[in-house]
């Protein structure tokens, strides 16, 4: 079983490499010409800080954003990203030979179209960089190897082996997302249901210990933590809440079906229902194990969705198993052509990468900016998430600066906030470049990380003093967060973010001056 077995013909070759190299392409130009996310600062800042488990998600991102940048050796946002363009680039692959060894070349093709034209795989994990990256590499790897060898009534000694190793690739992938879990719901419950033999392996089980050794040390953390990690992840989901709200059911579904793009929805939906009425026909085992991997993440969450707020990218790995079935579905109809439906969703995807691109760089398509005034402008527009952090960095290094000069501002200041974002932001934006780096004060689940980021800095002394910056977009005055810490507050400058020649945000930076009571 060769991951890279050789394609039969030069033709088919050029197909699969055409989309490969194009959507490599395509995303690498994207991440090397906008700012980092939220999020995305705040997983660099797990490969700032290694540690055996993080607040919010185990460490596995981390390691990769650490290895692609050559331990930060290298920090601009193409390299922070760079591991998920690699990893999205060797995903498409991967569900291409999936596809391919299950059914035929054209249904391998179609999947990796499929998986190209899905928002959550391009874009989520296959652009930015989030603990999914690295859950969806392991994620696939399982599918290759479990496809294969769990169906086996009597396995020889290579499925085996190949066992093991599975043992070690989801054990990566729960170090890397909670959700890799479900990877062992989905074989476990095949091989309860559908194939016993394996219970009577030794390799099932030292499978399973190995997944526990390589998860270890995220346990060894939560223990250390009051498992802190595993009761935040579980509030999220949690199923206890009594009063149904069927609106965040309704974002949810939406959001499930946008992630993975309407066409692509669509066709799985069809794809089930001739399922269903027997139109087409897929090996049992292979569907099966499918289905297990995919329809118990979806409904966990939908249902989860009853009674709290969640993130549609949540669910999206249960999609890669019905994105496979949706492949072949489509392959069979249109036998060895790609079906027009693949194609109109790669055809989606671009639009919707050129068109979010397009916002982001200029704000042509909206500009919250109408009736606004200096201290709510841009409140409402996303875009600006991912632009005018550089504009920051640069102005508030002129105020820093002069501050200094004019003996305004204490010595070896810190930025203080009161959460995580833009805590992050300003570590990687406004730190790196001038040395000024965030010191969060503020409840738990507010800072989060910086918890224990705050530990490995040295605090604030006695008498110094601060820096506090806010946006138009969330606008706070630092009084009605630091009135017991600090004695004074004074407006140190405002900085217009700018774009396409128009004033789209604003940055208000304050002095704390004075620190009277230790943080």
């Amino acid at each position: 079983m060769l991951l890279f077995k050789k394609l039969t013909h030069n033709s088919e070759k050029n197909k699969l490499f055409f989309l490969l190299i194009a959507s490599f392409l395509v995303r690498s130009l994207i991440a090397a010409n906008i700012d980092l996310s939220n999020d995305e600062v705040n997983y660099w800042v797990y490969a700032l800080y290694p540690s055996l488990s993080h607040f919010d998600h185990p460490p596995m991102v981390g390691f990769f954003i650490q290895l692609f940048t050559l331990n930060l050796t290298f920090q601009s946002e193409f390299f922070i990203r760079a591991a998920s363009l690699v990893i999205g680039t060797i995903n498409t692959y991967i569900i291409f030979l999936i596809g391919r060894k299950l059914f035929d070349f054209n249904a391998g093709l179609t999947a990796a179209i499929l998986y190209t034209g899905s928002v959550y795989c391009s874009v989520i994990l296959g652009l930015f960089i989030l603990p999914d990256t690295p859950l969806s590499l392991f994620w696939l790897l399982t599918f290759y190897i479990a496809l294969v060898i769990v169906p086996q009534q009597n396995p020889d000694n290579k499925s085996r082996k190949l066992f093991l190793l599975l043992g070690v690739i989801i054990g990566l992938g729960m170090i890397s997302k909670y959700t890799a879990a479900f990877l062992w719901i989905g074989i476990l419950a095949y091989i309860l249901f559908v194939n016993r033999t394996w219970l009577k392996t030794k390799e099932l089980y030292f499978s399973i210990l190995l997944t526990a050794i390589l998860f270890l040390p995220v346990i060894i953390w939560n223990i250390q933590n009051d498992f802190i990690s595993f009761t935040f992840q579980g509030e999220r989901v949690s199923l206890s809440e009594s009063k149904l709200r069927f609106d965040f059911l309704g974002t949810e579904l939406a959001g499930q079906i946008f992630y993975n793009n309407p066409i692509n929805f669509i066709v799985i939906i069809i794809s089930l229902v001739a399922l269903f009425k027997r139109k087409f026909t897929i090996q049992k085992d292979y569907l099966v194990l499918l289905l297990l991997w995919s329809l118990p993440i979806i409904f966990v969450f939908l249902l989860s969705s009853l009674t709290r707020r969640t993130l549609p990218h949540w669910s999206a790995p249960g999609y890669y198993g019905l994105i496979i079935i949706a492949a072949a579905y489509l392959s069979n109809i249109s036998k060895n052509k790609v079906h027009i439906s693949a194609k109109l969703s790669v055809l989606l995807i671009s639009v919707v990468l050129l068109l979010g691109f397009v916002q982001i760089k200029t704000g042509i398509i909206y500009n919250d900016i109408k009736d606004r005034t200096p201290v709510d402008l841009g409140e409402n527009d996303a875009s600006l998430d991912l632009f005018g952090w550089h504009q920051l960095s640069a102005e508030f290094e002129k105020i820093y600066r002069r501050d200094l000069a004019n003996n305004s501002i204490t010595a070896n200041p810190y930025i203080i906030t009161w959460r995580w974002f833009p805590a992050a932001n300003y570590d990687y934006y406004i730190g790196n470049s001038t040395g000024v780096f965030s010191y969060a004060i503020g409840g738990l689940e507010n800072i989060r990380n910086y918890f224990w980021i705050n530990r490995k800095r040295i605090p604030p002394v006695i008498g110094s003093d601060a820096y506090y910056i806010c946006s138009s977009r969330d606008y706070n005055l630092p009084s009605k967060f630091y009135s017991e810490y600090y004695s004074k507050f004074e407006p140190a400058d405002t900085i217009k973010i700018m774009r396409n020649d128009i004033n789209v945000m604003n940055y208000f930076v304050f002095r704390m001056k004075g620190l009277i009571k230790e943080p």
